[in-house]
């Protein structure tokens, strides 16, 4: 990689950056315990020395931002390592025999006692279930309790440091009431466990997360990424963002009912990265179209309000947007968000450490492009 600038906040005092760019972004995406591929993308930028300027992320993609933005350089990797180590560690397996089809039993099985006794410092089962409260009781609207999580966040992440601008830091979630998309971005307000616990709130399993006279739930009913909120406030800076999500858009056509299941959950999560970048490029193209115009109009005819249009239009940035998809594993199905194993863990944290690796060999599609550019969209690691 090439090109690289001063940066106090990572240890040696510098880090890496394109050249003529002003911002790195970490975009993550939601998907429950898919999220450990994310820890291991974190890890790569890490030992690369990539700089990280804003972090947004949506669900299980704002737990694990908020432990790197609420983290020095120096710990953020243990705090990745220790929430998700503390999640998976309620689980005792024997050998078995080799081959896809004995994993697959055992990813079933490991969901399954997801379902039955939730996990450690992440959520635990409602008692009495939602269909046996009263309405209006604590436990009539989730069958599980999320407490255990905000003692896990309080304890590895610094709300203060995550708070005081070194790197800006974005959740989504969504209004129970209206059922509008909300961003709690720490440009315009204090985060606190609150704000993250509301993005990964997960309906009917997890609770909705009261946050002032509010209540939320998961942004992953409205849209499973962040990166239009991204787009929508570039504020005039070239941008490289790594976007990495949990759900492959593409995949085979189903054979069977599981397969119908995960293939369906793959579409619904998916589907809106893809709806996003192409709004965004196809944006960009029509304001490229009206610059020219506007460019063949003598400025003396324009008035004032098409001259300030003018002027913002020949300023618009470069944005490169590197697309990093967890692939899915032969035995995972519909399951894959709730099989919190170590051994499932590991496994897609290595899969993120080394999809990263792979992609920051390829410099070229690291570089900002020309101006006029527009938006470029790079899955490297596919290559």
């Amino acid at each position: 990689m090439d090109g690289s600038v001063t940066n106090p906040h990572h240890p040696g005092g510098s880090s890496w950056r394109p050249e003529g760019c002003r911002r790195v972004a970490l975009v993550l995406q939601g998907g429950g315990a898919l999220g450990a591929y994310q820890a291991g993308v974190y890890e790569a930028l890490h030992e690369a020395g990539v700089a990280l300027d804003w972090i947004a992320g949506v669900s299980i993609g704002a737990i694990n931002g908020a432990l790197i933005a609420g983290n020095p350089p120096e710990r953020r990797i243990a705090a990745l390592r220790s929430f998700w180590e503390r999640i998976t560690d309620n689980r005792i397996w024997g050998p078995l025999p080799q081959g896809d089809v004995f994993r697959q039993w055992r990813h079933e099985a490991s969901a399954a006692l997801t379902m039955l006794h939730g996990q450690p410092g992440f959520f635990t089962p409602n008692w009495p279930s939602p269909w046996a409260s009263p309405v209006g009781a604590p436990t009539a609207t989730a069958f599980y309790d999320s407490s255990p999580l905000r003692q896990t966040l309080e304890s590895l992440v610094d709300f203060d440091r995550l708070n005081d601008g070194r790197i800006r830091f974005s959740v989504g979630a969504v209004k129970v009431s209206s059922g509008n998309f909300a961003y709690f971005d720490t440009a315009r307000m204090r985060l606190t466990a609150a704000h993250v616990m509301a993005s990964g709130a997960l309906p009917p399993a997890l609770p909705m997360v009261r946050v002032g006279t509010d209540d939320y739930w998961d942004g992953g009913l409205v849209s499973n990424t962040p990166l239009a909120h991204l787009l929508d406030n570039l504020d005039g800076r070239n941008t490289l963002a790594f976007q990495v999500d949990l759900f492959s858009a593409r995949g085979p056509v189903p054979r069977s009912m599981p397969g119908v299941l995960a293939r369906e959950k793959d579409i619904r999560y998916s589907s809106r990265t893809r709806a996003v970048t192409d709004y965004h490029r196809r944006l960009r193209s029509l304001e490229m179209e009206l610059k020219r115009a506007l460019e063949l109009i003598p400025p003396e005819r324009l008035d004032e309000r098409q001259q300030a249009l003018r002027q913002k239009l020949e300023q618009l940035p470069e944005v490169v947007i590197l697309h990093l998809i967890y692939r899915q594993q032969v035995y995972e199905g519909q399951a894959k968000d709730y099989e919190f194993s170590a051994q499932t863990m590991r496994e897609h944290w290595q899969a993120g450490l080394a999809d990263t690796r792979a992609t920051l060999e390829h410099g070229q599609w690291l570089a900002m492009p020309p101006p006029g550019s527009g938006i470029q969209v790079h899955d490297i690691h596919r290559l």
